[in-house]
């Protein structure tokens, strides 16, 4: 199928589902009854709560693939994010909470500059937190986006689960047209896994509070894995015949410097300082630029488990730029 063609096939159905109440759809009723099977949910109130639920075309435009994929810049992308205004606002967030991040530095071996960047990149530091109402969100994309439809009612799942946990109503969540929530902007399944009150006042806030927020983002790198004083990445040229193999194995660590020159690849450090590239696995990581030479890095386990929150090199690599930028302010 041709993206032309799934464009307009979502296009289509979202159009179709903006006049078809989701109390009344079948694939709907199915999921109430499932959440009464599985959790003991009572579906007179899931029902209640579909009747009040309309789709929002706005979310389905948001999550769309663009219209041309091929374009991709990691000049542009990083651009958005590694900019005066953001660097300056992190700035001023790591000075107002650096006890809190020193804390959580110690507590989950990862560093403040990379917590702080990470909140930075996802909100601007709180002041972009979403607009959408997230059981109306996920609920669209649940039901009316079909290549992620899995994904969304999973998490559609996790957020009746986390309302019911914390004595809420689903309906009062706010986040972004994807459904995620708070400074650090986790889903619902990734909020009830590694949120954590980390400011010690009985609850967990992840929007209103920066000091949960910190705790939380350094829970979550953790438990994918981070790596206490252990590198990230490392900006390298790459030459030789063996590249492109090398780049599609993907970003998963697997071989070291040493590994990757036996298939004809050439790996030489970029900038100056003696330090040595590390000799531990590592990933090929190309991050294009149209009409520019790509940037080579080698990431290692700590740049794969940046993407464990976001499946982005580009982020991962925006989030490290960013967090060098935070770490020379200090």
């Amino acid at each position: 199928m041709t993206l032309r063609l799934l464009l307009a096939l979502l296009a289509l159905a979202a159009s179709n589902a903006l006049a078809q109440p989701y109390a009344q759809r079948a694939e709907v009723r199915a999921f109430v009854q499932e959440m009464h099977d599985r959790h003991g949910f009572d579906s007179d109130v899931l029902d209640s709560l579909f009747r009040q639920t309309r789709p929002i075309a706005a979310v389905i435009k948001a999550v769309m693939p663009p219209r041309d994929p091929a374009v991709r810049s990691w000049q542009a992308y990083r651009g958005r994010f590694v900019e005066p205004r953001r660097i300056a606002a992190g700035r001023r967030f790591m000075h107002a909470y650096a006890a809190e991040l020193t804390a959580a530095e110690a507590r989950f071996g990862v560093p403040a500059e990379i917590i702080a960047a990470i909140i930075g990149v996802e909100t601007l530091y709180g002041k972009q937190l979403g607009r959408f109402g997230t059981f109306a969100a996920l609920t669209t994309l649940a039901f009316d986006y079909p290549p992620r439809a899995e994904l969304f009612r999973k998490e559609l799942e996790e957020l009746l689960l986390l309302a019911r946990e914390e004595n809420r109503s689903p309906l009062n969540y706010i986040g972004s047209y994807a459904g995620a929530l708070g400074l650090p902007q986790f889903l619902p399944s990734s909020r009830r896994r590694f949120a954590i009150d980390f400011d010690q006042d009985g609850r967990i806030d992840l929007a209103a509070s920066p000091r949960d927020a910190i705790g939380s983002v350094g829970n979550f790198l953790a438990g994918h894995g981070w790596e206490r004083d252990a590198p990230i990445a490392v900006i390298v040229t790459a030459t030789g015949d063996g590249v492109q193999a090398l780049l599609d194995e993907g970003i998963t660590p697997q071989r070291t410097v040493r590994q990757m020159e036996a298939l004809n690849i050439g790996i030489a450090k970029v900038g100056s300082g003696d330090t040595a590239i590390p000799d531990q696995p590592a990933a090929l990581i190309d991050l294009i630029t149209p009409k520019q030479p790509t940037e080579y890095r080698l990431g290692y386990r700590n740049f794969y488990v940046i993407t464990r929150y976001n499946r982005s090199s580009f982020y991962a690599a925006a989030v490290m730029d960013l967090a060098a930028e935070l770490r020379i302010s200090q």
